[in-house]
């Protein structure tokens, strides 16, 4: 049995040997049934240790490709379906459940709708560092509970980021999530109940949806412009039913990649003073902001926007960290919430952000993330008008572009994707009413890669 593990590889060698093992069975074309080497002769034969092919063999039995048994060794197993999905291979943002198991099936697939960043662009070290840095440092940190409001030395952090963008709070302003997703469902499970309404903006962030839904609460529609909201649709809407909050994902927008303008961003704030509404910005984005902008937050000066961001993008999906900024008795009403459904965040986490931050760590890595990421977006955009597509809008930063092949549906593009090797991210999972749709995200980190190359090319080849 010949492996070949490469030590040298920035892959630990449990997950090549994983990795290795799947490929051999499958080249093999090795029955159910048939026994695969003894942990020592395995361990042997490829000089790593026996922990080692004992992780990779529970890692194979958890994934369905082996079977255990008892006194007797690991066996291929039956395996009536394609394999589910990799772990390092997550398909969880952009599609709901309706489209995740279908996603599930086709993990090798390039997934260029996805929210998230590629691997490869992270920094492992430069988290494993701060990793080792808190664990070495006071034990409360290691096995403790973080205080209501999140760690102090975590949201003097996060004060000193607000205040470059003109955010100026106090302390007391400032509560730590787990994640955007955790503060978009303390802020519902607290402002509101079942058969309030709210605005939201379609196309639109798909999990925002699905938490409204899940606690009953209407959905108002707002079309979204270049702009921002349309602002004539917005005023009928806040005449005929007061709604009390509008939800909005002011920059690089999920899915469009549109920012606000200065305009709408000014009328915004004066409608919700006129009608008595608040405006819950979702800046998630925040940080792959690479020239001015127009944030609500920092227009806002009668305390009528709530604010949250994340560092979950940047960093990663795994230190779920990130933060609400509202007027302290809201604050105050969140953290009680905070508590009840969650005893808290992970102070771990929280711990290993801000040693990131204070070290300048950070900071570094999102300037590379941003001009990375500008290259992807000028390159994704020359490639899809020389192929013909069209784009919403144009982007001036953040990841997504919105678009679509003209005269083309989704079926018809989705079966051309598949054919290219591409997966991807459904355009009605974009719409509170799941309304069918041929644009499609696209994530401009990954669309330099050969296979979505050359789907665009082919999608947009005039049908024989």
């Amino acid at each position: 049995m010949d492996l070949k593990l490469d030590r040298a590889a920035a892959a630990p060698l449990v997950q090549q040997l994983v990795d290795s093992l799947r490929s051999w069975i499958e080249s093999q074309r090795l029955r159910p049934g048939s026994r695969l080497p003894s942990i020592r002769q395995l361990a042997t034969e490829q000089g790593v240790s026996q922990s080692c092919v004992i992780e990779a063999y529970d890692r194979l039995v958890a994934s369905g490709w082996l079977e255990a048994r008892h006194g007797v060794g690991f066996f291929v197993a039956e395996r009536k379906h394609q394999p589910p999905l990799d772990e390092a291979s997550p398909w969880d943002d952009g599609v709901d459940s309706r489209w995740r198991q279908f996603s599930d099936a086709h993990s090798a697939l390039l997934k260029l709708g996805c929210g998230w960043l590629p691997g490869g662009w992270r920094q492992p070290e430069e988290i494993a560092q701060a990793i080792r840095h808190v664990s070495r440092g006071a034990e409360p940190d290691l096995f403790c509970y973080g205080p209501p409001l999140g760690l102090a030395s975590l949201r003097l952090q996060i004060r000193k980021r607000l205040a470059p963008l003109d955010i100026h709070v106090q302390p007391e302003q400032i509560l730590t999530t787990q994640g955007a997703s955790h503060a978009l469902d303390l802020l519902v499970r607290t402002l509101l109940k079942p058969g309030d309404k709210v605005l939201v903006e379609s196309p639109g962030y798909y999990n925002l949806y699905n938490l409204l839904r899940l606690h009953g609460i209407e959905m108002l529609v707002v079309p979204r412009t270049a702009q921002g909201p349309d602002l004539t649709a917005l005023c009928a809407l806040l005449a005929e039913h007061q709604p009390r909050y509008l939800f909005i994902n002011s920059m690089y927008h999920n899915p469009t990649g549109t920012s606000l303008s200065p305009k709408t961003a000014q009328r915004l704030l004066e409608l919700a003073r006129e009608h008595d509404f608040r405006i819950v910005e979702d800046d998630i984005y925040a940080d792959f902001q690479a020239g001015t902008v127009t944030r609500l937050a920092t227009l806002d000066n009668h305390q009528r926007v709530i604010y949250l961001a994340s560092f979950s993008k940047t960093l990663s999906s795994s230190l779920r960290v990130g933060y609400l900024v509202a007027d302290p008795a809201l604050i105050a009403q969140l953290a009680e919430v905070k508590m009840v459904t969650g005893i808290g965040a992970s102070r771990f986490a929280e711990q290993v952000v801000a040693q990131l931050l204070a070290s300048g760590v950070y900071r570094k890595s999102v300037q590379r993330l941003r001009v990375r990421l500008a290259q992807h977006m000028a390159s994704a955009l020359q490639m899809l008008e020389a192929a013909g597509w069209e784009v919403f809008a144009e982007p001036y930063g953040g990841m997504f572009v919105w678009a679509r092949c003209p005269n083309r549906s989704f079926a018809d593009l989705h079966g051309e994707a598949l054919k290219a090797g591409v997966l991807l991210s459904p355009g009605a999972a974009f719409y509170p009413d799941n309304a069918p749709s041929d644009w499609l995200r696209i994530n401009v980190a990954y669309a330099q890669d050969p296979r979505a190359q050359g789907f665009f090319q082919a999608a947009g080849q005039p049908s024989r």
